[in-house]
């Protein structure tokens, strides 16, 4: 399972999420890094990219040594990393699974992809996309961008159509921002809405993250993307129900190995 994605120093979101994801899932993590970022529990402090021509450069060492058999994609935030990761994608054997994260905003609220990068990821990334996973605000800012026609205020079904018309094989839009955790799965012939529990008591840094490398690693399994959508549902939800809540002065990391229920090793 190859990650591409950003650096989150405090281990909670980015590649470090990625990788405790793929653990979880029984699959052997990679990474490509995107970004490096200066970033705890509170926010992100800054930001720098990695070079593209390095993007790619890691993309291609995995691939002639130990194969990829599924992508999960995160934060990019340029337009150069957005075109650096649609040239590694050129290299992996077609039909790879590709699991699109469209990361924008941190769970802190800072920018994570410049406006000038929204376009290049609709026009670029997700054609190339398996399954994109936006969440509801990033659902709206896809589609302001790729199809303005469609108003701000639309809801879940028609966001689901408008993303899907911008060239994903499927869409599933994530309730975490909704009054009920429902989220939306839509990929041409079925519209379901997979229902689950809330933890408002949880902590959910890194939710969105862990739930697309779950859905990635589910479909590098050979599961179908319905099927895979509702396993990244059941433990992402898990992960932020027993989420590290201790941790830092802001929103605590998920738990998605079961860390907190654990004593030291003896």
């Amino acid at each position: 399972m190859l990650s591409i994605a950003g650096s989150d120093s405090g281990g909670g979101a980015g590649v470090q999420a990625d990788l405790k994801a793929f653990a979880a899932c029984g699959v052997h993590g990679m990474t490509a890094i995107t970004a490096i970022t200066a970033q705890n529990t509170v926010g992100v402090s800054a930001v720098h990219s990695i070079p593209p021509e390095m993007i790619v450069a890691q993309v291609r060492a995995l691939r002639n040594d130990i194969g990829i058999d599924a992508v999960k994609i995160g934060m990019l935030g340029t337009v150069e990393t957005v075109h650096a990761v649609a040239r590694s994608l050129d290299e992996i054997p077609r039909g790879t699974p590709v699991v699109l994260d469209p990361v924008m905003v941190a769970e802190s609220g800072a920018e994570l992809l410049d406006p000038a990068a929204r376009a290049a990821l609709i026009g670029l990334l997700l054609p190339r996309s398996t399954v994109v996973t936006p969440n509801v605000p990033e659902a709206r800012a896809l589609v302001a961008v790729g199809d303005p026609r469609v108003a701000g205020d639309a809801d879940m079904a028609t966001l689901a159509r408008a993303i899907l018309a911008l060239g994903p094989a499927a869409v599933l839009i994530t309730g975490g921002h909704r009054a009920q955790a429902t989220d939306l799965f839509w990929d041409g012939d079925n519209m379901t809405e997979l229902t689950g529990e809330r933890y408002p008591d949880g902590a959910a840094h890194g939710s969105g993250c862990t739930h697309a490398s779950v859905l990635a690693a589910c479909l590098a399994w050979g599961d179908e993307p319905l099927q895979a959508a509702w396993t990244a549902k059941a433990l992402a939800a898990r992960a932020v129900r027993d989420g590290l809540s201790e941790i830092g002065a802001g929103p605590g990391p998920v738990d998605v190995l079961g860390i907190g229920s654990r004593g030291p090793i003896s």
